[in-house]
């Protein structure tokens, strides 16, 4: 709903147009040519092992198995040594750690070959800082806020810390700045070829503001004098040369022509330094042994009084890594220091950081990006729109998804000129289907058994926010507070309301807001995030224990912009300035407090805690599943179907086998108990507490069970996988911040857990536990295969583009980064494929057999690549039907109808029918049996929409032709006929169809 604000977007219209954020919907401008919608995409991980070259060699097995498009990491130019791509420094430059210009254009080269296309994730939100190797970040250390770059970064110039105005706080220190610097660790260089000081931390590099340099140039001056005698040329240069640099306009100056005159000069009188010391041996010496006295003697805290005052007067505050948590002013990703946010609604960096990007796209080379973290930007909609725009005019139009976490009952705004997400809300509605949801309060009282308490998970989200803000993001919500305090002193009815007081209820707001971040602008606020405030505001004000609860009206009536109603334009601006960084705040404290926090303590069935998911809701009924994919084909048809990613914290075959927990809770609960009786001797104590706590013994039996090895692993597997877990372990805990966090290690308690893990892990085959755990193992493992297939089926054949992980067409048992970031067996995979192929193409009879024969091998991970194969196979053949085709809920009929999830894709003549078992336990009972034909299924069947009874019937991976029958007028398939040689079932109808296109 539009919102009156008119009165004063008129008057900040002309600023925001040139900041990008009253950016036009772009509603009257020509349609763009359609998009490339990718069939199918597969990830890859590209880092210094895995290049362009690497990535080019494996295309034509990707081009087999049915991939349309391959899913790039960020490959533009990354902090060297970086394994994501996430941390870039110049967005117009390729990473060469990956390949060259070159080795791109043979990539891309062979894709087109292979008549396929590329989709790459992208950074629009921050960039790589600190290290001394980012040319923006480096002109706004030396420059301050006149900086070219300055408006490139979301820095607040004047922080609530009178101290830090006109600096940027660098908290990248590894002890208190005193103490570095006493211990000579910040140490002054000269670079002689470009005639720039800089003082050096380790790896970091932070520049001198010319202006100060000649602190450094005029030290000891007379001394020079006599060396070089006063009427030396080069002494009366170099004494002129200080001179200049002291003349240079100061960073706080305010008039443009000012600082370009700064910006200019600044340089000319740098290679004028580089030069006369090119040429001058002894005023090299000469600053040779300046620096060398000013750097200091360990042990002389006098000695460094002259490199303070230097380090004092730059446009930077160097710190204890520590301090950031309270004081950082400028905005970053999560709590990652060296990530810095950017300004993407400032036209100028949209601009300076979208070039290569655009090219790529327009050359052809790019046909759709994944937008990564949209939500810390200032103005999503508006960055979209933007992006839209210039590539219609570089006369393409590519596919857009973004990396967008949905809460449980939210959806994507239909606004935005995307294809859809990347997946997470896919990734927990198919992990769901696969969950007991009759079995909620039987597991949840099976975990507070063992644990010996009652967790409710909406407190420990609230507390967990509030600690986040406590500690990780304290400085952000500083800067907030501070804005907040100055609209609330501009007015008579609010100024009475204190720093501390807004403060608190802002935590209390963001610590109740139930989704990751609202989306209010200059243009609208939409119905959805008045009621996500209003739900905050009455939530906060239950919780508060504050005297003065019209705080949380006031902050209601900013944030949805009705403080602004009659105000000035000034007043009205500043208040859109805080609604809009509000929103880019909510959207890390949720992350870091659900995700990296709650999810870490909650352990109830860990299948559940998932990037997007919410532990809370467990499972999704198949009328809900169903309603979720018919909402897709109608509103974001091309959306991203994921089930596992680079995020994910467990893969999509790791939660398959906890989801088999759901239907035994019994068998859980008396495993459980047995396992806690047999290894408490394994714990220990740790200051006054056995460790580990149940709570995190809960944890390591379920992750055990989800990622042991298959079959017999010889030792060196074992230990490896022993490795594996102990880092894994190390990282849940510390996220968990309970007893350690990565700002406060507990190397004892972190060392116990640890330990114990080891100790269950390597205990002797005959030991108690493991002959307890491993045949209990084994049946999970089993029966999670079986919901793997099933899980790899639907994702293929729903509405959406699915998505590949690298190495997940095959079995994947793999944790959270960066584990799921290991190498990939690229030829073992090509060599099963070319089985498969073999065994497809033999002929009826033969190959029925051996897809039969899969099963009783399914360790091997061929009954999973072959449904990958077979799928894609059949996308490519019938694109139109799984691109535009209806998506139809199919009726189960008979005794194992619960077990049961099928449903028919349809365009034109041609239909597509998945069958899909789940919930094996009761449908098996103890047999060993894979689920196949009438002994398991009985008088089950799936129902045809009416007018598909009449169509010849094939099964996808046998090739063999089913039949239907026709009972009380409605046509069926038996389910027996469908699954009897293969676990799940993909039927193709289409009128005359031959097996043996297949």
């Amino acid at each position: 709903m539009k919102y009156n604000v008119k009165r004063f977007i008129e008057d900040i219209t002309a600023q925001h147009a040139k900041t990008g954020q009253a950016q036009s919907r772009q509603t009257d401008l020509p349609p763009l040519p359609e998009p490339r919608i990718p069939l199918a995409t597969y990830r890859l991980q590209f880092n210094g092992d895995f290049a362009f070259n690497q990535a080019r060699e494996i295309v034509p097995y990707l081009s087999a198995l049915g991939i349309s498009h391959l899913y790039a990491s960020p490959y533009l130019k990354a902090r060297p040594g970086s394994r994501h791509g996430y941390d870039i420094i110049d967005h117009n430059m390729l990473n060469p750690e990956i390949g060259s210009d070159e080795e791109f254009e043979r990539l891309c080269e062979t894709l087109a070959q292979h008549g396929m296309g590329q989709v790459l994730d992208v950074v629009p939100n921050h960039m790589g800082v600190l290290g001394g190797d980012n040319a923006w970040w480096l002109d706004v250390l030396e420059n301050g806020q006149t900086a070219a770059h300055a408006g490139f970064f979301d820095i607040d110039w004047a922080p609530i810390k009178p101290k830090l105005h006109g600096k940027v706080l660098l908290p990248v220190l590894g002890k208190h700045y005193g103490a570095a610097l006493d211990n000579a660790e910040l140490q002054l260089r000269f670079d002689a070829e470009h005639g720039e000081f800089g003082i050096y931390y380790f790896e970091h590099h932070f520049p001198v503001d010319p202006a100060e340099y000649p602190h450094i140039l005029a030290f000891r001056m007379d001394a020079l004098s006599v060396r070089l005698g006063e009427d030396n040329r080069l002494l009366m240069e170099y004494q002129s040369l200080v001179t200049a640099f002291h003349n240079l306009p100061s960073r706080g100056e305010v008039s443009p022509e000012r600082q370009l005159e700064r910006r200019r000069d600044k340089e000319v009188h740098k290679r004028q330094l580089a030069g006369l010391v090119a040429y001058s041996a002894e005023i090299a010496r000469f600053l040779d042994e300046n620096l060398y006295i000013l750097n200091g003697k360990t042990g002389e805290s006098s000695s460094f009084d002259q490199l303070h005052r230097l380090i004092e007067a730059q446009a930077y505050r160097l710190a204890f890594w520590r301090v950031a948590s309270d004081e950082i002013n400028y905005r970053r990703f999560f709590d990652i220091n060296d990530l810095a946010g950017l300004r993407m609604e400032n036209d100028e960096v949209f601009d300076a950081t979208h070039q290569l990007l655009l090219r790529l796209i327009q050359e052809g080379k790019l046909d759709g990006l994944r937008l990564d973290h949209p939500d810390g930007l200032y103005d999503p909609e508006a960055y979209f729109f933007k992006l839209v725009e210039h590539c219609k005019r570089a006369g393409r139009a590519p596919y857009l998804v973004v990396e967008k976490i949905l809460a449980a009952d939210e959806d994507l705004r239909s606004s935005w000129p995307v294809q859809g997400t990347t997946g997470y809300e896919f990734t927990n509605l198919l992990n769901g289907l696969f969950v007991a949801t009759s079995a909620a309060k039987r597991m949840q009282r099976v975990y507070h058994s063992f644990i010996g308490e009652h967790v409710n998970f909406d407190d420990l989200l609230y507390r967990s926010k509030k600690l986040i803000m406590k500690s990780a993001l304290s400085g952000e919500l500083n800067v907030l507070a501070n804005l907040l305090s100055k609209i609330a002193e501009a007015d008579r009815h609010t100024c009475d309301y204190t720093l501390n007081g807004l403060r608190t209820a802002l935590a209390e707001i963001v610590a109740c807001f139930p989704v990751y971040r609202g989306y209010i602008n200059a243009y609208e606020v939409a119905p959805e995030d008045r009621r996500n405030i209003e739900q905050a505001t009455v939530a906060a004000k239950r919780r508060s224990t504050t005297a003065d609860a019209s705080i949380f009206d006031f902050l209601r009536e900013v944030l949805t912009l009705a403080a602004a109603d009659g105000k000035s334009p000034a007043y009205a601006e500043q208040v859109l300035a805080f609604a809009m960084k509000f929103q880019q705040f909510t959207s890390p404290v949720m992350a870091k407090g659900l995700e990296d926090t709650s999810a870490y303590i909650y352990h109830r069935l860990l299948s559940l805690n998932e990037v997007g998911g919410d532990p809370r809701r467990f499972g999704v009924t198949r009328s809900a599943f169903h309603r979720a994919n018919q909402l897709r084909a109608e509103r974001s048809p091309h959306s991203m179907l994921a089930t596992s990613s680079h995020d994910t914290k467990r893969s999509e075959d790791m939660r398959a086998r906890l989801n088999v927990l759901s239907e035994i809770p019994a068998a859980w609960r008396l495993v459980l108990r047995q396992w806690r009786r047999t290894n408490r001797s394994l714990k220990h104590i740790v200051d006054g507490m056995l460790v580990p706590t149940r709570n995190d013994e809960y944890f390591i039996y379920q992750t055990l069970l989800g990622i042991w090895p298959a079959g017999e692993p010889d030792g060196n597997e074992m230990a490896r996988f022993s490795a594996r877990i102990k880092e894994y372990l190390v990282k849940a805990l510390r996220e968990a911040k309970v007893y350690t966090s990565w700002i406060n290690p507990n190397v004892a308690y972190e060392d116990a857990v640890t330990g114990f893990a080891e100790a269950l892990i390597t205990s002797p085959v005959e030991s108690a536990f493991l002959a307890d755990f491993r045949p209990f193992q084994r049946r999970i493992a089993r029966l999670g295969m079986f919901n793997s297939l099933s899980q790899t089926l639907i994702k293929l054949t729903v509405p959406g583009v699915p998505d590949i992980y690298q190495g997940c067409e095959c079995w994947d048992f793999s944790l959270v980064d960066p584990d799921n970031r290991r190498p990939v067996d690229f030829d073992c995979r090509r060599t099963m494929l070319v089985g498969l192929q073999t065994l497809v193409a033999q002929a009826s009879l033969q190959r029925v057999a051996g897809v039969r024969a899969l099963c009783e091998t399914l360790e091997d991970g061929r009954a999973k690549l072959l449904i990958v194969w077979l799928g894609l196979m059949l996308r490519e053949r019938w694109p139109e039907v799984f691109q535009q085709g209806s998506y139809l809920p199919l009726a189960i009929r008979g005794e194992q109808a619960a077990h049961l999830c099928a449903y028919a894709r349809r365009f034109g003549d041609r239909t597509v029918i998945t069958v899909a078992p789940r919930f094996f336990v009761r449908l098996l009972g103890d047999a060993e049996m894979p689920p196949l034909g009438e002994k398991i299924w009985g008088n089950t069947s799936v129902e045809l929409p009416s007018g598909l009874g009449d169509k010849q019937y094939t099964c996808v991976f046998t090739g063999k032709e089913l039949k239907p029958q026709k009972r009380q007028s409605r046509w069926n398939i038996s389910v027996a006929q469908i699954l009897t040689e293969f676990p799940v079932g993909l039927v193709i109808g289409e009128n005359g169809l031959a097996a043996e296109e297949l």
